[in-house]
């Protein structure tokens, strides 16, 4: 059999990962000889990844790498890798000044006897011949001048070669370094003893390898990708798939990219698909394999047991499983433990890693596996508290398939319960597929996957099987939770929406039983996404709605469903929204707890973002996020989280608070790729913020797929944001015909569903584009309309967005100092609402026509440099450059640019950046980090993140090596 060190090792990542700390201290080590580097490791761990690096390093240093390596299957001679060593110097070796003793080595070396001293006399001693020998070849690795001598796998060695390390250890060659690489567990004593009695100078590096965590399995399987980064989520299943083993991690992913189970998504990241279902690579099962062979048979069958039961379990189950009397069991166990094969954690005992319980587990025959697993659902089943999970698993795996599915929606509840709610997925749409049950039990199933499934992002994958079960006869009751549960995955997926309205609309009259969800349904329908349907018509049912919310005995969920009210009433302009707003800050006391309670807070506060309630948004984003970030229940952080960290970015964007708001956009970005709808936010806000900083190249394609997401989505209550900047920009470059049909179809999917707050946004540069691709009759009766249906709605930036556009207008119609008078009265009008940035485009508008149409207006060049100073200030160098040239055109004297700061760092680290890179290069974590800076774990993530990226880095771990470069 062969072991993953025995072959050619392949390889796949174009760069080491996650070993720099470990590749540093064994580089400074060969370079101040003599020396001794252990790289000790389990198989799989990198050991020669890692020498193959140090070696690389030592030639570059001007010392000469010498490799050899043992082998599962021993050659007849003694000190193989010794041999292979100096074998590879080939007639080099007689360039050297060798004296006769050298000679001793001809029969070791018969291919190259022609460049060594003649053969010595024999001794006639065996010990004395193998001292001899020794001398041979020491006097060559000293004749050598500087050189690295690397002994691989020597838990493989055989007696002499063991000897030999010693020996030539304890002559301490000047410039000879000794690295020497193998897995504890599997080492000869002696080998494990090298270290100790060294001689006085003699430097040692003892590095011991232990398997990769997540960050840096995702850097791995990155690098052999070929992209920038993968997926958190790919990145984790990745990590636990292989227990941070980087020759399983390129294994598998390797197996991955030749199967095409690989799948880009939005943003360059990548994701899994059907990973359960891989194979165990070749070589990693054969070694496992090889390793099981030479137990006993009463290990053999424990190993057997622990590779069904999978993962690590009580003595007493695993004995039970196999089975075996005690006498027999721990004797049996011992061996097993002292292979290797099986490790002790805590105290439980099973496979070190996943892949080689798997590669015993299909090389059992079918009947021996049935048994197997039936063994382990009986003795399970007996247990006090018995894992559900596991026992379903089994269960299944021993055909005992009605006790299977009454276990597996134990084991799914229990899941769901507990936040995993893709394991709960997985459950159920195996049962829902294989499993053996009544329609009811069936639809209770089903409406479970429905709910677990919006959770773990996974709807479209299971409304497929939603669907087949409605199709069944089921009761009133389940047939209303489940048309509502289907509905709700098509709804999230964005996909039929009218098919989703019509199973919300159908399950009303079967959720007397459920007010939470006959609510929830209607509120559902209250939104104005789908269909034409008449506003009105959604108002009634958000009202029908909000006389069902009492009814609800769950506080945090009646909250929740408020914050969907109001979510609707606030785009709509309909002043209610305030009560209802009020009723759920009143109700959680301004400091949600509950997540149905933070997903309220995100709710209103994204949308009052939209509709221009700044400070609104800014208390409800805020307080939603610190409360997300503090749960302390599930500290990965979650989707809400993330949408919340998005929505707060476009509102620091709208707000005009831009210091260093790129950076993090550009964070949040790289760790949402793949999440459209959690980044839909800030991907709005980083197009815009591309254009506000003058790169307009980027700007126009930033912008265009911001809207195309947008729009893909249905957000057309954020689409004004990116719209308006893609739409200044066209008239910028004189392109303003190749918007208007872009600019028609935003208002034709706000104006039909009443959602006006947010779309008032857009309406300047709507009117703008008009005017300039010479539609200036459209662009009047545009914003005529847009004020008369505005009148008596509760929408904060209509005032100044009316007499933004209106200015355009009167530009239009040739009456520029009516067209001032809108522009200057605009700038007044947004300077209350927080919107900084357009105050300053309206500013600047104002004085602009005023000296374009050289009106006698006493102030117009003082209104033009304040204008430049709020671009200044805000960052916004497009708009600053501009402005700049209308002044100078105009003969005006434009301040200095002040240089006694920065707002932002470019390319170079921040102080704080680099205050927390430093700490994550020591090896603190970030939760360490965040307590010594008295930071927020997030914000440490963030400055983490954005000093890889400033410094070029893919690992924390080599964050130290490019900090000493800086």
């Amino acid at each position: 059999m062969a072991d993953p060190s025995d072959a050619p090792h392949r390889l796949v990542a174009p760069a080491i990962v996650g070993r720099d700390g470990e590749l540093r201290r064994a580089v400074d080590a060969v370079t101040a000889a003599p020396a001794l580097v252990v790289v000790a490791g389990e198989a799989g761990i990198g050991k020669t990844r890692l020498v193959g690096e140090l070696a690389a390093a030592a030639a570059r240093s001007g010392r000469r790498p010498l490799l050899g390596r043992c082998h599962a299957l021993r050659e007849p001679f003694p000190l193989g890798p010794v041999i292979e060593a100096v074998r590879g110097l080939g007639d080099r070796l007689g360039e050297l000044a060798l004296s006769p003793v050298a000679g001793a080595l001809r029969p070791f070396l018969p291919e190259l006897a022609h460049v060594l001293p003649p053969a010595p006399d024999p001794l006639g001693d065996r010990a004395a011949e193998r001292h001899r020998v020794f001398r041979g070849f020491v006097e060559v690795f000293a004749a050598l001048g500087p050189s690295v001598l690397i002994l691989e796998d020597l838990h493989w060695a055989e007696a002499q070669t063991g000897d030999f390390a010693g020996y030539l250890l304890a002559e301490a060659l000047p410039e000879l370094s000794v690295v020497v690489t193998y897995r504890p567990e599997a080492a000869d004593p002696r080998v494990r003893a090298l270290a100790a009695g060294l001689p006085s100078g003699t430097t040692l590096a003892d590095v011991a390898l232990t398997p990769l965590g997540p960050s840096e399995v995702g850097a791995l399987a990155a690098s052999i990708i070929g992209v920038d980064a993968v997926s958190e989520e790919f990145a984790s299943y990745l990590s636990e798939r292989t227990s941070g083993l980087p020759f399983a991690v390129e294994e598998l992913v390797a197996l991955l990219q030749e199967r095409g189970t690989l799948v880009q998504r939005r943003g360059g990241g990548w994701a899994r698909r059907a990973l359960d279902e891989l194979d165990v690579p070749t070589r990693i099962r054969d070694s496992v394999l090889e390793r099981v062979a030479r137990l006993g048979d009463p290990a053999r069958r424990v190993v057997e047991a622990a590779a069904v039961l999978q993962v690590p379990v009580p003595l007493s189950l695993l004995v039970a499983t196999a089975p075996l009397d005690r006498a027999t069991a721990l004797p049996a166990v011992g061996e097993a433990l002292d292979s290797g094969v099986l490790a002790e954690h805590g105290d439980d005992i099973g496979f070190r890693h996943p892949l080689a319980a798997q590669a015993v587990h299909e090389d059992l025959a079918g009947p021996r596996r049935l048994l197997l697993h039936d063994r382990a659902a009986t003795a399970l089943a007996a247990a006090a508290r018995a894992p559900a999970g596991q026992l379903a698993h089994h269960l299944r795996h021993a055909d005992r398939r009605h006790e299977w599915v009454a276990a597996a929606e134990r084991a799914a509840e229990q899941a769901f319960e507990l936040s995993n709610d893709a394991e709960a997925v997985r459950i159920l749409e195996d049962v829902l597929r294989h499993g053996p049950a009544t329609p009811e039990r069936r639809g209770r199933l089903a409406v479970l996957l429905g709910e677990a499934a919006i959770e773990a992002g996974r709807s479209q994958d299971a409304a497929g099987l939603l669907t087949a079960v409605l199709d069944e006869e089921l009761p009133a009751p389940v047939r209303g939770e489940l048309r509502f549960r289907l509905g709700g995955l098509l709804h999230d997926a964005g996909t039929e929406l009218l098919r989703a309205h019509q199973l919300f609309a159908d399950a009303v009259d079967d959720l007397d039983h459920r007010p939470d969800l006959k609510a929830w349904a209607m509120v559902v329908l209250g939104i104005p996404m789908a269909g034409d349907a008449d506003p009105a018509e959604h108002r009634a049912w958000l009202q029908r709605a909000l006389t069902v919310v009492p009814e609800i005995p769950d506080h945090a969920f009646q909250a929740f469903l408020l914050g969907k009210i109001a979510m609707v009433q606030v785009p709509t302009g309909d002043p209610a929204w305030r009560t209802t707003a009020e009723r759920v800050e009143h109700q959680t006391g301004g400091e949600p707890r509950h997540r149905r309670e933070i997903n309220a807070y995100w709710s209103i506060g994204t949308q009052a973002t939209y509709a221009g309630h700044h400070a609104l948004a800014d208390r409800l984003l805020t307080a939603g996020l610190t409360a997300a970030a503090g749960d302390d229940r599930a500290r990965v952080e979650t989707r809400m989280e993330r949408s919340l960290r998005s929505g707060l970015v476009l509102l620091r964007y709208c707000q005009g608070s831009w210091d260093e708001l790129a950076d993090h956009a550009a964070v949040l970005m790289e760790e949402l790729a793949g999440n459209p709808r959690a980044r839909i936010d800030g991907e709005a806000a980083a197009a815009c913020l591309t254009l506000a900083r003058g790169d307009l190249d980027d700007a126009a394609a930033a912008l265009t797929a911001a809207v195309d997401l947008v729009d893909e989505l249905s957000g057309f209550d954020l689409l004004p944001i990116p719209a308006a900047a893609l739409f200044r920009l066209a008239v910028a470059r004189g392109e303003a015909g190749s918007v208007l049909g872009r600019a028609d179809r935003l208002l034709a999917a706000a104006e039909p569903k009443g959602v006006l707050a947010p779309s008032v946004r857009a309406l300047p540069a709507v009117a703008e584009a008009l005017v300039a691709a010479g539609r200036s009759d459209d662009a009047e009766r545009t914003v005529r309309r847009f004020a008369a249906r505005l009148d008596g709605l509760d929408a904060p930036l209509a005032p100044a967005a009316l007499a933004h556009a209106d200015g355009f207008v009167r530009l239009g119609a040739g009456d520029p100092g009516g067209a001032a008078t809108s522009f200057a009265a605009a700038a007044r009008l947004y300077v209350p609402q927080r919107a900084p940035y357009e105050a300053a485009q309206a500013r600047e508008l104002a004085a602009s026509t005023w000296l374009a149409a050289a009106l006698p207006v006493r102030d117009a060049g003082s209104e033009l440099l304040a204008a430049l100073a709020a671009y200044r200030e805000l960052g916004a160098e497009w708009d600053a450059g501009r402005a700049t040239a209308t002044a100078r055109r105009h003969g005006l004297s434009v301040p200095a640019r002040h240089r006694g700061g920065r707002r932002g760092y470019g390319s170079q680290l921040s102080p704080r950046e680099r205050e927390v890179a430093e700490l994550a290069a020591k090896g603190r974590t970030n939760k360490e980090i965040a307590a010594e800076l008295y930071l927020s774990v997030n914000t440490v993530a963030r400055h983490i993140t954005t000093s890889m990226r400033k410094l070029g880095v893919r690992s924390r771990a080599a964050i130290a090596h490019r900090l000493d470069q800086n």
